[in-house]
């Protein structure tokens, strides 16, 4: 069954080739007349905001206190974990306000 995406204006991708088309295409990229590695000296990676934050937060120096969250995963898996609704709902408020300017 074929079916027909429409771009709604955005650029067309490149459709996947087969293993066989894909290998050969990519040994003609990466090799030069040369046979050296075709790289790039301007290549460069930009991040999203949400991946800086993701990478800060898994970095050593993150605020976030891993012995905590270790102590939270263990009691989660016993089922022992306790959850307190009121604090949760006071915070919810507390936060509300915040936004709300309040």
């Amino acid at each position: 069954m074929n079916t027909t995406i429409s771009s709604n204006g955005l650029p067309q991708i490149p459709l996947a080739t087969t293993n066989a088309d894909s290998s050969a295409a990519n040994q003609t990229a990466n090799t030069s007349s040369s046979g050296t590695s075709a790289t790039q000296a301007n290549d460069s990676v930009n991040l999203t905001d949400s991946a800086r934050a993701i990478h800060q937060a898994s970095s050593a120096n993150s605020p976030v206190d891993t012995a905590r969250v270790e102590q939270i995963k263990q009691s989660l898996a016993a089922g022992t974990y306790k959850v307190d609704p009121n604090a949760i709902a006071d915070r919810l408020v507390s936060l509300e306000n915040q936004v709300s300017g309040k």
